[in-house]
């Protein structure tokens, strides 16, 4: 029977066979030295000086312990002058709001004399249209928007459209404004226009009286009167005869015009007749030049 003949291991001179895995020494080198000898080493002298890792000479020992206490030293003093400076930090705080509520205080004080003399100032003017203008005082003061009036008239409200949009073209889209479905300062002036000439004897927007003086007038998006901004909706009181103030307005160019704004691009617009309408003063009236009435024979002047 033949076979195949086995090899025999080759003997090494001096009488030992050599390992069958001769030609592996570098996998049998990693295979029985897994760990690193640094590692190892590093390993062993942490066995040595202990597991807590602390270090074992007396010099070092004094060291952290010193180390330990310094830092809790700083901690201590630390609190302590956070403690001690405590009360002064609250008492500034306190400070500082009592001179805040002074302040305010005496803002507010100063606020209601300056009411005060500005209604002095007011009566006092009154009189002084009653006293020199004679007959033609009170007439002269409801010019001028010093009085209060009260009296039949008529309510016109304007609102901006619904979503304040539209869609519609013309003129307005070169104001500016991408919304065409707001009231604009120059449609507002045609109305207090179209009021005044249709026979308004009185005219307040949002409870701002308007004088000869008053300015319509725009600031960005928002509508100006006497430099008060207004928000819509604008709530136009007009004292005068109710229904013929009514009816000469509509029908006039500036109440055709507010009917275009309605039907085109949205504004909502609603007049009504009212007994009586509340109109207040101006809030301030600025006299700028005044000269004495000359009274000659039988003329006035």
């Amino acid at each position: 029977m033949c076979g195949m003949s086995q090899q025999q291991p080759v003997e090494k001179a001096g009488g030992r066979p050599a390992r069958p895995d001769a030609s592996m020494s570098l996998l049998n080198n990693v295979m029985e030295h897994s760990l690193d000898d640094g590692y190892a080493e590093a390993a062993a002298r942490r066995g040595e000086e202990g597991r807590s890792g602390l270090p074992r000479t007396l010099r070092a020992k004094l060291g952290l312990a010193f180390g330990l206490v310094l830092a809790a030293l700083v901690v201590t003093l630390g609190a302590a002058q956070a403690q001690v400076a405590a009360p002064t930090v609250a008492k500034e705080r306190q400070e500082l709001i009592d001179r805040v509520e002074d302040g305010t205080r005496e803002a507010d004080e100063l606020q209601r004399q300056l009411a005060t003399l500005r209604e002095s100032v007011a009566r006092m003017q009154r009189e002084a249209l009653r006293h020199e203008g004679g007959d033609s005082g009170e007439l002269v003061a409801l010019l001028a928007a010093a009085t209060p009036v009260q009296g039949p008239g008529v309510k016109l409200v304007v609102d901006d459209a619904k979503g304040s949009g539209g869609d519609g073209g013309g003129p307005r889209e070169s104001s500016g404004f991408a919304d065409t479905g707001r009231l604009r300062d120059r449609d507002l002036q045609r109305v207090v226009n179209g009021l005044w000439e249709s026979g308004a004897e009185a005219i307040s927007v949002n409870d701002q009286r308007l004088t000869a003086l008053s300015a319509i007038r725009a600031a960005g998006d928002a509508i100006l009167v006497d430099n008060k901004p207004l928000v819509p909706p604008y709530t136009v009181l007009a004292v005068g005869d109710g229904r013929n103030l009514s009816t000469t307005f509509q029908d006039s160019a500036d109440g055709q015009y507010l009917h275009v704004l309605q039907e085109n691009y949205g504004i909502r617009t609603s007049i009504s007749v009212q007994d009586e309408v509340r109109l207040p003063a101006a809030p301030s009236l600025n006299v700028r030049s005044a000269e004495p009435l000359e009274r000659g024979k039988g003329s006035t002047r």
